[in-house]
């Protein structure tokens, strides 16, 4: 036998043990195997979000600014910084003495006008005083009654109390300071159970809220970095009544138990909005889908380890999950990665097979 002969059936005989073990049942068609990763087209159900999640801001239910009443010096103050208080509890008690004082001053001067009026009564009936003398020691204890209300109410406003369920901000003023009514700001109250997130989205969007809002609640959930746990849901609570003809986006409010705490005023968080559910839906993870000049397309894994390409459809993405909604079935396999050396025909090898995260 010819030398030459021999080496190039050797020679041969390497090259076909060098085709990848996992495509043997396929070694003659495709040529040489493409590693690639795979997943598998699942049947889920897959939430309908506004889509980018927007940006919220996380703002409190009520914010309420405490002010003396009545001026004078503070005597007390019975709250730490920071502290959650409930409605009606003793924040700062006002130096009282001063409105005691001014109070009895006006109680006497009131006695004495109830009598000095008792008197003129009598003589008025007896017709030995005039109509006018009558009406203005009248109109004298009337005045002095309400002065002595409104001194009252000015010993009342010695104690200050929390005019809502909240958390406290910090102390603008000091036991042993002197405040002026209602100028200064003692403290600022902000009740952040419930708490609110404020989001703008496109107007687009907003024929489809109110739809969905007539029929059902809508569910909001806010995530930002760091978050540990489950992240907060709510519920959209507002939809302003105007589009801001400047950004063309639509102000909404969700509104947020926050038993936990977890959002605080002032903070930025993302925000997903549900507006609806896919049932039933197919689903790939979202980098099996390609773009190409006829629109999207999927490489599709045949039972015989080569790749076909199948223009697909596309509805809505969830976390990393897209739903196809034709071109594809449950069951049928697809390439996650390794799509730039793929062309429909060619053999793959499947080095490992990646798993859905679709709920």
């Amino acid at each position: 036998m010819d030398v030459k002969k021999v080496f190039c059936l050797t020679a041969a005989s390497l090259m076909l043990l060098l085709v990848d073990g996992c495509s043997q049942s396929s070694a003659n068609v495709g040529g040489v195997a493409v590693p690639v990763l795979t997943a598998k087209a699942v049947a889920t159900n897959l939430p309908v979000l506004i889509d980018p999640p927007p940006v919220g801001h996380v703002m409190p239910v009520s914010s309420v600014t405490v002010r003396p009443q009545i001026g004078g010096l503070i005597s007390a103050v019975h709250f730490q910084e920071g502290q959650e208080v409930k409605k009606g509890d003793l924040l700062f008690t006002i130096d009282p003495r001063s409105a005691q004082a001014q109070l009895a001053h006006d109680k006497a001067q009131l006695e004495n006008a109830q009598i000095q009026f008792d008197r003129e009564q009598k003589l008025f009936d007896q017709k030995l005083i005039s109509q006018d003398e009558f009406d203005t020691s009248k109109a004298v204890r009337d005045a002095l009654q309400a002065t002595v209300q409104a001194d009252e109410l000015n010993l009342a406003y010695c104690e200050i109390r929390s005019p809502v369920d909240g958390r406290t901000g910090g102390l603008q003023f000091h036991e042993g300071n002197v405040v002026k009514a209602p100028d200064d700001v003692l403290l600022t109250i902000n009740q952040i159970q419930p708490i609110y997130a404020a989001f703008a989205v496109p107007e687009r969007y907003l024929p489809e809220i109110q739809k969905q809002m007539h029929d059902r609640t809508l569910a909001v959930t806010a995530s930002y970095e760091n978050l540990e746990g489950e992240a907060p849901t709510g519920e959209l609570t507002f939809v302003d009544n105007a589009v801001d003809a400047m950004t063309g986006t639509i102000l909404l409010k969700a509104t947020f138990p926050n038993a936990d705490g977890k959002l605080w005023p002032g903070q930025f968080v993302q925000l997903a909005l549900r507006l609806d559910e896919l049932t039933n839906a197919i689903a790939v993870p979202s980098q099996a889908v390609q773009n190409g000049q006829n629109g999207q397309f999927v490489f599709v894994v045949k039972a015989n380890q080569t790749v076909e390409t199948r223009v697909v459809k596309t509805s809505v993405t969830f976390q990393g999950e897209t739903a196809i909604t034709s071109g594809l079935s449950a069951g049928e396999t697809v390439v996650t990665d390794g799509q730039l050396r793929l062309a429909p025909g060619k053999l793959v090898s499947v080095n490992c097979q990646s798993v859905t995260n679709a709920p």
